[in-house]
């Protein structure tokens, strides 16, 4: 059987793909059945979450807090012990797909719906499905099957909310041999309705912050909603370049062929108070340090073209470091 469905994996996934239809079987059965939260809701989670994200919105502290909603998940989590009630329908669906060669696996994306707030001291029960199979799917990444659970989190009797997560398991594209004197060329960002907006700025070479309509607060990266007043109206502004290196690591493992490790990334502060993650240029990789000033610039990658681009050359935002300061590093 395994020797049969490792072919499969291989291109031969036939025209009728039985492995597809075995794989529909499983929708609508349990991945888990009961689980409980491993702790109530309550005051320190809910402050470390909120410290992490930086979300100072004052409902989420005092005797009377509820808890921040995109936190849902996280009162369901296992933890590295687990849970216990586990169904077997989730392990037994993974093996089909392990034994097909759909060995790899990413999550491609997560919705949630709020139905009231988790307040302190609430026990949070839950169970989940398997919600969905796709139909067989070749993507970049390689040939597989979008799997799809949810799960319906309840307080007693009570649902208070649904969290659906996505993932792709996949076999593994096998990779292209770029011709001899061709450079890799870089990941391309993914851009989706709530970025794109900035990627555009991008293009121009304008880096733009948003800032909430309601409360005037900056925020980056890009989201749909403001984090301490949860307005959902906003407008841009033309960062104005100047920053900060606030932290940053030296890169060296995993190789990537469009990259030449050792090279430093950093979180660059802006002087308009947000953080924004790129690559900090100017000096050598082991003379970048916190606190060093540094100046916003774009730059223009992948400009020849090649069989199969799409999209064309990449502009990106890179941070160097002042001039002035180049000598007291080096």
């Amino acid at each position: 059987m395994r020797g049969g469905l490792e072919a499969a994996a291989k291109g031969e996934l036939g025209a009728s793909d039985e492995l597809g239809a075995r794989l529909k079987a499983y929708e609508g059965r349990s991945a888990s059945v009961a689980g409980k939260g491993k702790d109530l809701v309550n005051e320190p989670m809910i402050r470390h979450w909120c410290e992490a994200m930086g979300d100072t919105d004052p409902a989420y502290t005092g005797p009377d807090a509820i808890a921040p909603p995109t936190m849902l998940q996280a009162w369901t989590m296992g933890g590295l012990s687990g849970h216990t009630g586990r169904a077997g329908a989730h392990d037994e669906l993974f093996d089909l797909l392990d034994e097909a060669g759909c060995t790899s696996v990413v999550a491609t994306d997560c919705e949630q719906e709020y139905l009231r707030p988790l307040r302190l001291g609430d026990e949070v029960g839950f169970d989940t499905v398997i919600e969905s199979v796709s139909d067989r799917k070749t993507t970049k990444l390689g040939t597989g099957y979008f799997v799809t659970t949810r799960t319906d989190v309840r307080v007693g009797q009570d649902l208070v909310g649904t969290h659906r997560f996505r993932i792709l398991k996949y076999a593994p594209a096998r990779q292209k041999q770029e011709p001899k004197g061709t450079r890799a060329r870089r990941p391309r960002p993914v851009v989706n309705r709530d970025n794109a907006g900035f990627w555009e700025g991008v293009e121009r070479h304008q880096l733009l912050i948003q800032r909430c309509t309601d409360c005037g607060t900056f925020r980056h990266p890009w989201l749909p909603g403001c984090n301490a007043c949860g307005g959902l109206d906003w407008d841009t502004v033309e960062a104005s370049g100047e920053g900060t290196v606030y932290s940053y690591v030296v890169m060296h493992h995993p190789p990537f062929p469009a990259f030449d490790p050792p090279y430093a990334v950093g979180l660059i502060e802006l002087a308009e108070g947000v953080r924004i993650v790129s690559n900090v240029v100017g000096v050598p990789y082991d003379k970048v340090r916190i606190g060093l000033p540094v100046r916003l610039e774009f730059r223009r990658y992948d400009d020849e073209p090649q069989e199969g681009d799409e999209g064309g050359p990449l502009v990106l935002p890179v941070f160097r470091v002042l001039e002035d300061q180049v000598g007291e590093v080096g």
